[in-house]
Parts: C-alpha cells; structure tokens; sequence
C-alpha cells in the first residue's frame, strides 16, 4: 500500500536503447527542424524526436502561422533554412501573402506536409510521438536520452544532442545552469484558433473603413512601447469589437485582455492565425498550469467568436474551424549560456566573431515593439547556445541564453530557425572532427553556414 506516502521508489529496469545516432534533436520546431536539416546537410546522421505527430511545433501544433510577419523593405535578414520554409510553402500551395508585411503566411495544416518532405529528402531518421523524459549521462557529457511512448520506455544515444524543446528540458534535467522567468512575470500564454464563415468583402470594407495601426495596440490593459516608426505602420488589430462585447456585458469585465491580431482572410471565408487570448501567469513548464490555461483559452475564444458575430461587419455567420493542437508558450527556461545576450545586444546592432546568422532589429515581447524598417540586425553568436556544465549539448530556439528584451527578440520562430541551424551546422562539425560542440572551430562552423545559404556578416 502506498496510501499516505509523498513519494514511490520504482524498482530498477532496463530500458532498451531504440537507436544510436551521430546527431539527435529533441524537439522539431523551427529551431529544431532547421537544426535538423542543417546538421543531415552537413553530411551526419540525425535522428529527430518529437513529442506530437508532426514537425513544425509553434507553426503547425500551435497554429502561429505568420512567420515572419516582421518583414519589410528595408528589412535584412539571414536567408537559410528559415527562408527555405517560406518558400517551400509557397511552392507547395502552404503559404499566403501576409496582412501586414511583406511576407507569406505559413499555413498550419499545410506545413506538416512541407516539413514532412523536408525531413524526408534530407534522409533525417523521424521520431514522432515521442515524449524526452531524462538524459543519458556519462559523467558530465549527455551521450542520449530517455523518451517515453506507445512503445514504452527507451534510450536514444547520440554524439552531440541538440536540445530544442523551447524549455530547455534536456538541458535543465541534465544539470546545465538556467533561468526559469517567474510565472508573475512571464510573457502571456495563447491559444490559437482559427474560423470558417467570414464575409470577406464585409469584413476588409470594415477594416479600410477603420484601420487600425501598432499604436492601437496600447489600448487597455496593454501599453507597447515602440521607437515611434511603427506608430503610424498597418495591424491587423482587433479591440472595438470586444470593446463593443464588454460594455454590452456579453464579455466579463475582467476579460478585458480579449484583443489583438488576425493573419489571412481566404476567398474561402477562413480567417486564420487569431492571436486574441492572452493568458498571464501560465506557466508552460508546469502541466497544471498548462491544463488551466488550456480550458480556460478555450472558453475565452469563444466569448471572441460571439463578440465578433455581434459587433464585426461580416462575422455574423462564422463559426470556429480549429483550435491549435496545444497551448502557445512565449516564455519559460532559459539556459546560463557561455555568453547571454543582453538588451543592448539586439537594440544596438551587436557583432560577434562566433557569428552563427543575423536576425533584424525586431522585438516583440514585454511590452516591446519594434519592427524592422530601417535595416538594422544584429548577430547572434554561437555561444548563446552552449549551455554550461554540460559536454555534447547545444541548445536552439527561444531557450537560448539571454536577458528579457534579448529573448523577446530571439523567441520569434525566424530568429529560432537562425539559432537553430547554426546548431545544426555545429553538432555536424564537432563529429566530424571528434570535438566537444564547445570546442569546434568557428570558421569551420561559418563555412559551412555560408556553403547553406546564411547570412552571418
């Protein structure tokens, strides 16, 4: 009996080890889906385990389809693989011009399909359903992990892991250094949903009628700051409607958060990409945390659906199409990173030797906006990626080391296809040549980069 005891002991076991590879990535969002792709086109083994049953995590399980939604002419960026995913959408039906830049919209069902191809001809061995549970450890080198599935417990064992999993999970249960940002503080939680029965013409009659720009983004309950430039720029912003909800008392008055963006209107009447929930204080590393924000995203989108019927020219008729598959997160771990960019770094152009890409001046996170019109970017190193105390482990995506404004502008998905491929590129390099990822040679690891289309410079 077990009954009054705060914990068990389980009894010893052997797991099965399911595969060995030369590269394994734990996670296939953008940043491990670059970092993938990256390290099999720099000529190694890779294995790429995923928790859910597609690639493409933010993109395709969340349903944030406006990848780079920052783009305009003046905008310069890195190329590689994240472009890649643009224009591999485009050519396969997956993507639609973006509302507010000059951009593509990803699309989210389509894009399963785009990383499905994508991961096939770069003959990276696919492990869906696969949840990480702990590391592999030989002293203070990570030499695999544990995944539990279907198929029960098993080991995957690897050279170099690269942790994308936007937590730092492999990172932090292996005993690297991090910073988990205190829930209080955390930025908002969403849950993504998209809709079917719009009227389009009604709908853009209203929005030429009455457009909205960033600067009505402070509004509320929220104050953005901007450098001045975007003040005037179009958003695809919606708030009177759920301004109109609210004071006919069809919306609660604390849900006055209930605002915010859509990203394509079709022919067809589907209005995708809803960006209009934000939950404060849901903590993605916690599944508690994460079941309430679930239920309560849900019931939230639907006081915005009615509250569109209601009050939003050629919403009368629409209905919910879709939900994201899970809950979107800005914000949890982040990694003690050999070195951890900081606010100066993204505001002020920073340059580093260990250059690994470029991302342009973009923030978008803790009351932050700055959009990039001006073309002004930034480098990020290499280094942000090596967590400490831990040999044979890189981290990519928004878990890289940094300080608050550096991570609300190294979490967007483009910047986590950047980190990502250096990453990639750099776990290839270190088996290659029998060396510590920490210890690779940096102008090896930039060839390459350059050889796969980045811009590092």
């Amino acid at each position: 009996m077990v009954r009054g005891m705060n914990f068990i002991t389980e009894p010893s076991r052997k797991t099965p080890v399911a595969r060995r590879t030369e590269v394994l990535v734990v996670g296939s969002g953008p940043g491990g889906l670059a970092a993938a792709l990256a390290a099999a086109r720099a000529g190694v083994e890779v294995t790429l385990v995923e928790r859910f049953g597609c690639f493409g995590g933010n993109i395709t399980v969340v349903g944030v389809e406006g990848f780079a939604w920052y783009r305009h002419e003046a905008t310069v960026e890195a190329g590689g693989i994240g472009r890649e995913f643009e224009d591999r959408a485009k050519a396969m039906g997956a993507a639609v011009p973006e509302s507010q830049s000059l951009s593509y919209e990803l699309d989210s069902e389509g894009f399963k399909l785009v990383a499905d191809r994508l991961v096939e001809e770069a003959g990276i061995h696919p492990m869906l359903h696969r949840q990480f549970v702990a590391p592999v450890m030989e002293g203070d080198r990570i030499a695999g992990i544990i995944v539990e599935s279907k198929a029960g417990r098993e080991a995957i064992l690897a050279k170099v892991v690269i942790d994308a999993t936007g937590d730092a999970d492999v990172a932090h249960r292996a005993g690297a250094p991090t910073h988990l940002t205190p829930p209080e503080e955390m930025q908002a939680a969403s849950v993504m949903f998209h809709l079917a029965g719009v009227d389009k013409s009604a709908f853009m009659a209203e929005v030429k009628a009455d457009p909205q720009t960033y600067k009505d983004w402070s509004t509320g309950e929220w104050t953005v700051e901007t450098a001045g430039k975007e003040d005037d720029m179009f958003s695809p912003f919606l708030k009177k409607p759920f301004q109109k909800a609210l004071e006919a008392g069809l919306i609660p008055a604390h849900l006055n958060t209930i605002a915010g963006t859509w990203g394509a209107l079709h022919d067809t009447g589907e209005l995708t990409y809803m960006n209009l929930v934000h939950l404060a204080g849901i903590d993605g590393t916690d599944p508690d945390s994460m079941t309430k924000g679930e239920i309560e995203g849900r019931k939230q989108a639907m006081l915005a659906i009615e509250a569109l019927r209601q009050f939003m020219p050629g919403c009368k008729g629409v209905r919910l199409r879709n939900f994201g598959m899970t809950i979107g997160i800005r914000d949890t771990r982040k990694i003690d990173a050999a070195y951890n960019m900081t606010e100066r770094d993204v505001r002020e152009e920073a340059r580093f030797e260990d250059s690994i890409g470029i991302y342009p001046e973009f923030i978008d996170g803790y009351g932050v906006l700055i959009i990039p019109t001006t073309g002004r970017y930034m480098h990020i190193p290499y280094r942000a990626m090596l967590p400490g105390k831990v040999r044979g482990l890189l981290v990519a995506g928004r878990a890289i080391g940094g300080d608050r404004i550096a991570h609300a502008a190294t979490r967007n998905m483009a910047c986590c296809a950047v980190a990502g491929q250096g990453a990639g590129v750099a776990a290839a390099v270190a088996v290659k040549h029998e060396k510590d990822v920490a210890a690779v040679d940096i102008e090896q690891v930039q060839s390459e980069l350059l050889r796969q289309g980045v811009r590092i410079a």
